[in-house]
């Protein structure tokens, strides 16, 4: 499964600035509660002051599923779409590339790690088995 292309725009600017840097980062409120990035407000405690901060970038699967199609020369590709539960809280959806669906279980360790859909394009956040 190919990541991107994704159009940056004023909304995503910040975030993707840091995944450019290699960077994933969350929504952080005062009281301490992180929110996934897209949040406005605390998903918490409702707080609208919210800032982004990094996240550790450590996970945990809570669940997957498997695309089947075609690689790029054709031949039958499958991708891993997975949900993990962030070390912070909030949970993320992506992809493990290259993961084996057959190796896979509920809570095994994840790492995020950051993809290219080419150099024209914006660095954005992927699951790595740990």
């Amino acid at each position: 499964m190919t990541i991107g292309p994704f159009a940056r725009d004023a909304d995503t600017e910040e975030f993707l600035n840091g995944t450019a840097a290699g960077e994933f980062l969350l929504r952080h409120c005062p009281d301490g509660h992180f929110s996934e990035p897209a949040a406005a407000s605390c998903t918490t405690c409702g707080s609208p002051d919210v800032e982004y901060k990094a996240a550790s970038g450590h996970a945990r699967l809570v669940s997957w599923a498997v695309t089947h199609g075609k690689a790029d020369d054709g031949s039958p590709a499958l991708s891993v779409l997975a949900i993990g539960e962030l070390e912070e809280g909030p949970w993320w959806w992506s992809c493990i590339p290259g993961a084996d669906p057959d190796g896979l279980s509920v809570g095994a360790p994840l790492s995020v790690d950051f993809e290219r859909a080419g150099k024209e394009h914006e660095a954005l956040p992927v699951f790595r088995l740990v």
